[in-house]
């Protein structure tokens, strides 16, 4: 069993005002509002922050070079986790795809 007094990893959310606003009324600190501008290098920073649990928005995941989307796509120190927002386009990771990426182990239904 873990020890109390150790941290267990730092979650840090990084989006527009909506997302950022909500996650701080919840509670959580480490919440970084971006702009179309800044959105790629506070994006960079995180990933080289310490921090256990990226949660970034889908139009961040957008602005990303290809070789930034592979590396946050394949990532599990941070796990990076990208969430819609409330307008535009999406990308909807399935749960066999979560699964794959983050445990290792394929799902399938038994027949």
């Amino acid at each position: 069993m873990p020890e109390p007094s150790k941290e267990t990893g730092r979650t840090v959310v990084i989006g527009e005002r909506e997302l950022a606003i909500g996650f701080r009324l919840i509670g959580l600190k480490d919440v970084v509002e971006v702009t179309p501008e800044n959105s790629v290098a506070e994006f960079q920073r995180a990933m080289t922050g310490g921090y256990a649990l990226i949660i970034a928005t889908q139009s961040i995941r957008a602005r990303l070079s290809e070789a930034q989307r592979a590396t946050a796509d394949g990532s599990l120190d941070p796990l990076v986790v990208f969430v819609p927002t409330s307008a535009g386009e999406y990308e909807v990771e399935s749960v066999e795809a979560l699964a794959k990426r983050v445990l290792g182990v394929t799902l399938s239904v038994a027949t």
